[in-house]
Order: structure tokens, then C-alpha cells, then sequence
């Protein structure tokens, strides 16, 4: 007798065993994964509403220092801004070449991907360097502060992106789009274009919105 059965003895038919067979719940491989990776998202999304927040309190506080018109190259943010929206285009056609199981076509679309992000984060930090060496660091005013901050986490998170992101061709390299890089994929999916929407609010809240003060 399985695990699953139960057994139990009825008067009526003589006291022989009857047996019932009780299927086991069957729960999908890796919903508890996608599960938990959306719970992470969402607690990223409390993360990035506090900083937004202090940027709205302390974003006008220049404190007699530079304000954002004097500081923002918004050419240079538009074209950062494209870098970004470009990779999650390209991690979109990855994500279809997955699908197909073509492990080259995925493999290259994230090159691709990979590449774009590179090129975003160098721009931030080419940014952040310009601004700090003509004396407006974080440390110059509560809006530099709170610009910084923001910004730069979520530069953090890109550049972590892109760690997970050549982990993961480097998985696909070894074992081909098996189920479980196929599901890691998809969470890496998620991830990255949540930073774009992310990022889409920071480009319109500080650099936007900042030059209209």
C-alpha cells in the first residue's frame, strides 16, 4: 500500500478493507520560486517609493548650492535613458528566441542586452564623476543627497542585473535552456524590466520635473 492510500473497514461488506486512493496536490515546478521573486519585487517597489519620497521632500533644498538646471545634461540623460529602454527591447527578443529553444539567438540577444547596460551604467558613473569633481557631491545638499541616492540605487541594481544576467549565459552555455534556466530567465525578465519602469520615473521625477523649478 502507497503512502497515499487509506484504508478503512466498513460493517456492511463484512469487515473487508476498503481501500482509497487520495491523489497527492500537485503544485507547478518553480511556482514557489516565481513566487518568492515577485514578493522580492514588490518589496523593491516599497524600497524605490521611499526614496522617491525623500527626493520630493528634500529635492528643493539646494542649500544656497547648485540646483538641478545648473547640474543636468539632459541630452546626456536622453540618451542614457535610450541605452535603457533599448536593452529591455533586446531582453524581449531574447525571451522569444527562448521560447523557440534556440540557444544561440537567446545567448546573442543578451550579449546585446548586457551590452546596453554597460553602456547605461558608464554614462551614470561618468555623470555622477562630472558632478562630484565640480563640487556638487552628495554631501553639497540635501538634493544632491537625496539625487544621489536615488540614482545611484538604482544604478546598484542594473549593475547586479548584469551580474545575474552573464551568470546565467554562462548556465545556458552549459546546460542548453533546461526548465530551470528558462524559469531563471524569465525572473531575470521581470527584474530587468522593472528597472526600466523604475527608471522611466526617475528620468521624468528629477530630471524632467527638475527643470521646471
Amino acid at each position: 500500500m502507497s503512502a497515499t492510500d487509506t484504508m478503512t473497514t466498513s460493517a456492511a461488506s463484512g469487515g473487508q478493507p476498503r481501500v482509497f486512493h487520495v491523489e497527492d496536490e500537485h503544485h507547478a515546478e518553480g511556482g514557489s520560486t516565481m513566487l518568492g521573486f515577485w514578493l522580492y519585487l514588490m518589496s523593491d517597489c516599497l524600497i524605490f517609493a521611499m526614496l522617491f519620497a525623500a527626493y520630493g521632500v528634500l529635492g528643493g533644498n539646494y542649500a544656497a548650492g547648485p540646483s538641478p538646471k545648473d547640474l543636468f545634461d539632459l541630452p546626456l540623460v536622453a540618451i542614457n535613458t535610450t541605452m535603457l529602454l533599448l536593452s529591455s527591447i533586446t531582453y524581449g527578443f531574447a525571451m522569444l528566441t527562448m521560447e523557440r529553444g534556440r540557444v544561440g539567438a537567446t545567448q546573442g540577444w543578451l550579449v546585446v542586452t548586457a551590452l546596453f547596460g554597460i553602456a547605461f551604467v558608464s554614462i551614470e558613473l561618468s555623470e555622477f564623476s562630472h558632478l562630484i569633481h565640480d563640487g556638487a557631491g552628495p554631501q553639497r545638499s540635501a538634493f544632491l543627497s537625496s539625487f544621489f541616492t536615488l540614482v545611484g540605487t538604482h544604478g546598484l541594481h542594473v549593475t547586479f542585473g548584469l551580474i545575474w544576467m552573464v551568470t546565467l549565459m554562462v548556465q545556458v552555455a552549459r546546460h542548453g535552456l533546461v526548465t530551470a534556466n528558462r524559469r531563471r530567465l524569465m525572473c531575470l525578465s521581470l527584474f530587468w524590466h522593472f528597472l526600466d519602469v523604475i527608471w522611466i520615473g526617475v528620468f521624468t521625477f528629477v530630471y524632467l520635473m527638475g527643470f521646471l523649478r
